[in-house]
């Protein structure tokens, strides 16, 4: 059995980092070194078929989670989750993962820079919160680029993204289906893409029971538990009418929602019965249980970071467009 690179790394008195990096042909050492490990490799009966393609390809992967405003992307279970789809990904083909937090602010081109600059070799950037505009200092960056959660028209980049049309759809349908009435919107006060579509399923699945989408009351809520409590609260005391049921655009509002319904005295389902969306682990242990939207979150995280390692092999750049489904969990708020 030869040497390995850690013992051939402690007979050069050079890092193990280096000397791997030598031995794999990649950038970050001088031709000087690289001549001397290899010499020494060679010297020293270092087993040359150590050294697969996998091991000459891999580098670190960068996942970039963009906050224009810190309304949407947070700590939550939803985006750990999908961290941990890119990092199991990643570790199943030998890459590091590097996990960044971006800023839309004036600091955002000198970020960008140092991710350039880096040792990564392909981005995964989170732009759930973005908008068309704000990725266009994304677009000189000459690294492989996935877009997670957010799809553009006009920007050609690979994206991996909810079908939130149809999620929101099987949600209305379904509300509608076992209440038999006019279903409410229970709509985020911050307008992000999702949000956009996930409107357009619940708007299509209303016209298609025959509905009036003017008929559907609205409320617009902060996109967290504490917000949309509060807001649903003061929506109550000022006699807003109210919905028979409701269709939330996330499970934190539909939360905080019927926590302010039953503040008020509402019984959740048997006066107003609801729906969210993310299906977070906390819509199980809530009382009752928050029907809603299942989002296979660390798959989506597994297809993102599956897409870039295939961008970083491919002869040719055809952008796609990849959407994840979604499927009902079904629970006692409906």
């Amino acid at each position: 059995m030869g040497i390995t690179a850690k013992e051939l790394a402690k007979k050069m008195g050079l890092s193990q980092a280096a000397v791997s990096m030598a031995l794999n042909g990649k950038p970050g050492v001088s031709t000087e070194t690289r001549m001397q490990v290899m010499e020494a490799a060679e010297k020293y009966g270092y087993d040359f078929t150590r050294i697969s393609k996998k091991a000459q390809d891999t580098g670190s992967i960068c996942f970039a989670l963009y906050r224009k405003h810190g309304a949407i992307v947070a700590d939550t279970p939803f985006f750990s989750e999908l961290s941990e789809g890119i990092r199991t990904k990643c570790r199943e083909e030998g890459y590091k993962l590097r996990i960044v937090y971006l800023y839309g602010d004036e600091t955002l081109a000198k970020q960008i820079e140092d991710i350039q600059y880096s040792d990564c070799v392909g981005l995964i950037l989170l732009g759930t919160e973005m908008l068309p505009e704000d990725f266009a200092p994304f677009d000189c960056l000459p690294l492989p680029v996935v877009l997670l959660d957010v799809y553009f028209d006009h920007i050609k980049r690979d994206c991996v993204l909810i079908n939130n049309v149809q999620g929101a759809y099987q949600a209305t349908d379904y509300l509608i289906t076992r209440t038999r009435k006019q279903p409410g919107y229970l709509r985020s006060a911050y307008r992000i893409s999702n949000f956009e579509e996930r409107a357009d399923g619940f708007y299509k699945a209303v016209r298609a029971h025959g509905m009036s989408a003017s008929k559907s009351v609205t409320h617009s809520l902060t996109p967290s538990i504490d917000g949309a409590f509060a807001d649903m609260l003061e929506i109550i005391e000022k006699k807003e009418d109210l919905a028979p049921c409701y269709f939330a655009d996330n499970d934190l509002i539909a939360i905080g929602a019927m926590k302010a319904l039953q503040r008020s005295g509402c019984r959740i389902p048997e006066d107003i019965a609801l729906i969210g969306f993310d299906n977070l682990p906390m819509s199980s242990y809530i009382e009752p249980g928050l029907c809603t939207v299942n989002v296979p979150k660390q798959y989506m995280g597994e297809m993102a970071a599956a897409r870039l390692i295939e961008l970083l092999h491919a002869r040719q750049f055809v952008p796609v467009k990849l959407e994840v489904s979604t499927n009902l969990v079904k629970r006692r708020s409906l």
